[in-house]
């Protein structure tokens, strides 16, 4: 793996272990992953959803 993998794996992993409950996020009809969405972790870091993603994909330099 390389730092980029890394990173990714990460993000994706911890995303996906938080519920919206344990976010203080209200829950409305069928979700298709059960940890929090992309736009929930970008909402709840003040960062807009195009730059989280961006991170996640392994853009580490970042740039808004």
């Amino acid at each position: 793996m390389n730092t980029v993998d890394d990173a990714r794996d990460f993000l994706m992993s911890r995303r996906a272990k938080i519920s919206p409950e344990m976010a203080g996020l209200a829950v409305s009809g069928h979700r298709r992953v059960a940890g929090l969405r992309r736009g929930e972790v970008a909402m709840l870091a003040g960062v807009s959803p195009e730059y989280y993603s961006k991170i996640e994909r392994g853009n580490l330099a970042g740039g808004f």
